[in-house]
């Protein structure tokens, strides 16, 4: 499935198509400014622009009121439902923002500068929404649509085929000081992962947990077009049980923007770049959160400044770009101590 071009600073009011409707697994990464003086702004996801459209998703921060809050409705046949409040507005006056609206099989994810912000469960299918519309006090950098590989994976044998990749997956991503010279296992990523935001506990600690794996680690891939501000990365597996190490890479054809290294013999997460075949600096600040033998959830967002990671729905890391050419960096690589069931960009 082709992949949209995003919309680029956007004049107010703005109307936009959206090729190929809404569908599950898609994502809409809308990045912007909320001026000093808002009062109110709102983002529509629409069925249709003429005219006096139904609006599937109305999503509209209001800062009149007693208190900051986001308003969220559907208008059907030219009548609102009943309103849907979340306090606080959690984007405020003056501050970038970045808001991702991910589409599940019952409702959209709506996330706000990489955290979890609310679940809206769908009114109208989202199979009919077709246009985006924005307006009010807000400045718009970028509006870009990410679509979930769909097409089947070939016929390929699950992990753990070969009995001893684990310990050559750990020998490899022991150091960042070599270069990961991974074989060029190309594969293509399945449907796109389920509501993993709005599963109970997803704050929590998982229960033990072993899927049938889809994809053969070493996992790469090419990402057609390259990263821009607003593309999203989702990964989704399982940490194995005697996990040491695994890895995620953000390559272009001579380096290493984004090296991602959950370090389980160190409790760590590392992140760092090899430009000029010399590694940087690292960056092992914030915490870990994976836990061996448990599922996961990954999902980087490329924004103008930095890459933010979430994990299982709450940010955990922010890195800024090194590498600044973002058309370049077109390749996804996985590796190490880890299984795969799904892959989105």
């Amino acid at each position: 499935m082709a992949c949209q071009q995003p919309f680029f600073n956007p004049r107010l009011p703005f109307t936009g198509c959206i090729q190929g409707a809404l569908h599950e697994g898609k994502t809409i990464t809308v990045t912007g400014r909320v001026l000093p003086g808002c009062q109110r702004f709102y983002v529509n996801l629409q069925c249709g622009s003429r005219g006096n459209p139904d609006i599937a998703l109305h999503f509209n921060p209001r800062y009149d009121e007693s208190k900051d809050v986001v308003i969220c409705n559907t208008m059907q046949h030219s009548k609102w439902g009943p309103e849907e409040r979340e306090y606080p507005a959690s984007m405020t006056r003056g501050a970038n923002f970045t808001l991702m609206f991910l589409v599940n099989r019952d409702s959209y994810s709506l996330i706000v500068n990489g955290a979890h912000f609310m679940e809206y469960l769908h009114r109208l299918s989202f199979s009919r929404v077709d246009t985006i519309t924005v307006d009010g006090g807000v400045e718009i950098q970028s509006i870009a649509f990410s679509n979930p590989a769909v097409t089947s994976p070939p016929p390929q044998p699950g992990y753990p085929v070969h009995p001893h990749s684990g310990q050559r997956n750990r020998t490899k991503s022991h150091q960042s000081k070599s270069c990961p010279k991974t074989p060029p296992q190309w594969c293509n990523a399945t449907q796109a992962f389920s509501a993993a935001f709005c599963a109970p506990g997803l704050f929590q600690t998982p229960p033990p947990y072993t899927p049938q794996p889809s994809f053969v680690v070493p996992y790469k891939n090419i990402m057609v077009g390259g990263l821009y501000p607003g593309r999203n990365i989702i990964v989704q597996g399982v940490v194995n049980h005697n996990a040491d190490r695994f890895y995620v890479n953000l390559r272009f054809n001579s380096g290493v923007a984004l090296h991602f290294n959950p370090r389980f013999d160190e409790n760590t997460v590392v992140r760092n770049s090899l430009l000029k075949e010399q590694w940087g600096p690292e960056e092992r600040k914030g915490g870990m959160p994976f836990y061996r033998g448990q599922p996961f959830t990954m999902t980087i967002t490329c924004d103008t400044k930095c890459y933010r990671v979430m994990v299982n729905g709450v940010q955990m890391f922010s890195y800024n770009h090194r590498h600044f050419l973002l058309q370049q960096i077109d390749i996804l690589e996985v590796e190490g101590d880890v299984s795969l069931s799904s892959v989105v960009f």
